[in-house]
């Protein structure tokens, strides 16, 4: 129960920053298993390049009843600039993209709307330069 509550806290968290202040936000790895962000870092070029690319392979939908895993890492990548994406499954311009490492599964993305409804993105891109940008190791 505390574990879901914390996580509806930071996808409300993503919802809910003001467009202003997301230019100057750092990308935030969140740990599923500890439920709270475990590092804060400066966004790059590089790993937004890579988070480009994501979103330039998304595949489908996300089709599973509850998105959110039980063990993994979550990382949000505030893009600057936005990027638009055109796609059968998402149309419209992304500020920012929640990257989610689930324990046993592939990742997806999780990106917002400009009525802040959510989406869940299946993708095919290699995340192996991605994590190594950041220093994660799964």
């Amino acid at each position: 129960m505390i574990k879901s509550v914390l996580v509806s806290l930071f996808i409300f968290q993503l919802i809910s920053t003001n467009p202003v202040i997301q230019s100057t936000q750092q990308i935030e790895i969140f740990d599923i298993n500890q439920d709270k962000v475990i590092e804060s870092i400066q966004p790059n070029s590089a790993v937004q390049q890579e988070v480009k690319k994501f979103l330039d392979g998304i595949t489908g939908v996300y089709a599973k009843y509850n998105p959110i895993p039980n063990k993994g890492l979550m990382i949000r990548v505030p893009l600057e600039p936005n990027i638009m994406i055109r796609s059968q499954w998402f149309d419209d311009l992304v500020d920012e993209v929640t990257i989610i490492f689930p324990a046993e599964e592939q990742p997806y993305l999780m990106i917002f709307d400009d009525e802040n409804n959510s989406y869940f993105l299946t993708f095919e891109a290699d995340t192996t330069k991605f994590l190594a940008l950041l220093d994660i190791k799964l």
